[in-house]
């Protein structure tokens, strides 16, 4: 497997591509992101990994412009994740959730470029026009991601649910208050007897 790219990232924020010796902008990188090509972002002076950085700078890059993929809620949503006891499983749901969203397209693409294959050569003016005249296909991987936080969401707060139904039998359980026991009933005043008269 070949050495990732290497770029180094200078104090003016300039990108330096060690691989073309010039420098490149964030759309650069953004590019060989595209084309799947390994790469690793260092700090020019102090070696440091600044790659998750970049990448985070190039996705707010495109949520500010153009048609955001993230929802304001789902945002949110992330947001409450960071410090959480479930902020591992978040990560990892989330990631495969991309990754297996990333495999269907794939496949659809190869199949659909298979059918394509078998279908009879049109006029290039024929396929602009019936691809021109499509209804475009809405993004889907915001809506999909979003459903999957939500179903993480919905899921902790079932275990909370039922964390607390287990525990309530215990007394002073982790924030269930032990059931309040019925007063004792108040005793009945004893009533003096009244002393017999002696016979004569």
């Amino acid at each position: 497997m070949p050495a990732p790219r290497i770029i180094k990232k200078y104090p003016n924020r300039r990108l330096y591509d060690t691989e073309t010796s010039s420098y490149i902008t964030l759309a650069d990188v953004k590019d060989l992101v595209l084309q799947y090509r390994e790469f690793l972002v260092q700090d020019a002076k102090s070696g440091d990994d600044l790659t998750r950085a970049i990448l985070l700078q190039i996705i707010l890059e495109e949520e500010s412009g153009g048609v955001p993929m993230f929802s304001t809620d789902m945002l949110a949503n992330i947001i409450r994740y960071y410090g959480h006891s479930m902020q591992g499983l978040m990560g990892s749901y989330l990631e495969r959730s991309i990754g297996a969203f990333h495999e269907a397209q794939k496949r659809f693409q190869e199949q659909a470029s298979a059918a394509y294959v078998d279908l009879p050569k049109a006029p290039v003016e024929a396929w602009s026009q019936l691809v021109g005249g499509a209804p475009q296909v809405p993004p889907v991987m915001g809506g999909y991601l979003e459903k999957g936080a939500e179903a993480v969401i919905t899921m902790q707060e079932e275990l909370r649910r039922q964390a607390v139904k287990l525990f309530s039998g215990f007394p002073y359980a982790n924030g269930v208050e032990e059931p309040a026991k019925p007063a004792p009933k108040a005793a009945k005043a004893a009533v003096p007897k009244k002393p017999r008269a002696k016979r004569k």
